[in-house]
């Protein structure tokens, strides 16, 4: 893994010496999830990703994201060459109506031996494949944590014996995220990539996402409707190819510059047959 230009990537050049602390893992955590888009657009692009954390640094540097296996993998892998002990779990995010379980369709991170005063044990929750969630580590102790405008509830887990439970804000886009305490490999999360980026049941396969967390709030993308959730909500409808492209640059930081003009316009009326389908409601 290229270390130096994955630092530069997320502006922390100066990262690259230094011994692992709190306020490290915290600055990592805080410029990645700015900088490095959740996103699905590959799906869209009919160009198939693994879960390699190689192959996901590598497309983070041609300055494209990912999802959580791509953003959790390449951040765990990251972090463990700069010092940190990092541990990945297997976890399973709750959609709305849906029952709670450790399904894979998320992989977890835990960093481990970073005291500090408020958490004298050194463990944290660090998430940045949550899409809408987690803009800094959380401490890895029971509570509600307040992050801009969402608050979040960190518990034992109910279904994993010694996991944890991560409540959402009632904002957010799912309900809450439970998992294993239990060390887990990459290869723990092959099979439910593979359906989340083919199956038609699948949200990735349904809809264009692409997001953004900072301070103050989240910029979401879903097909051409692009939002901002923060102090308040608002909308708008993204009508032309030029529109959308300036939309992933300026919003999301995503120039696409990996993706040829051909790409680019089969996207686009993918996007746009969506869009109209999802209007006259033929695609609940």
């Amino acid at each position: 893994m290229d270390i130096p230009g994955y630092l530069r990537r997320l502006g922390l050049s100066r990262l690259a010496d230094a011994p692992p602390t709190a306020a490290g893992l915290r600055a990592l955590h805080v410029a990645h999830v700015e900088k490095v888009a959740y996103e699905a657009l590959e799906i869209w692009l009919g160009r198939p990703t693994t879960v390699d954390p190689e192959e996901s640094a590598a497309r983070i540097l041609r300055g494209r994201g990912g999802y959580c296996y791509h953003l959790n993998g390449a951040f765990s892998q990251l972090i463990r060459e700069l010092g940190y002990e990092v541990t990945r779990h297997v976890g399973g995010v709750q959609n709305r109506g849906d029952e709670p379980g450790i399904t894979a369709n998320h992989l977890v991170l835990t960093v481990h031996g970073l005291p500090t005063e408020d958490n004298p044990g050194g463990a944290w929750l660090a998430d940045l494949g949550l899409g809408d969630a987690l803009h800094e580590p959380l401490p890895l102790i029971e509570g509600t944590y307040r992050q801009g405008p969402f608050t979040y509830g960190l518990r034992p887990s109910h279904i994993a014996p010694g996991g944890w439970r991560l409540d959402h804000d009632p904002a957010g886009s799912f309900l809450g995220m439970d998992f294993d305490p239990e060390p887990a490999r990459m290869s723990a999360f092959v099979a439910k990539h593979n359906h989340l980026s083919t199956s038609p049941e699948s949200g990735f396969v349904r809809v264009a996402t692409v997001q953004r967390r900072d301070s103050s709030g989240v910029d979401s993308l879903r097909g051409l409707v692009l939002t901002r959730l923060g102090a308040g909500t608002r909308s708008l409808t993204l009508e032309t190819e030029d529109d959308y492209y300036a939309a992933l640059a300026d919003v999301f930081g995503l120039t696409m510059a990996d993706v040829t003009p051909e790409e680019r316009a089969k996207l686009w009326s993918r996007l746009a047959e969506a869009h109209e389908r999802w209007l006259y409601k033929e695609d609940p």
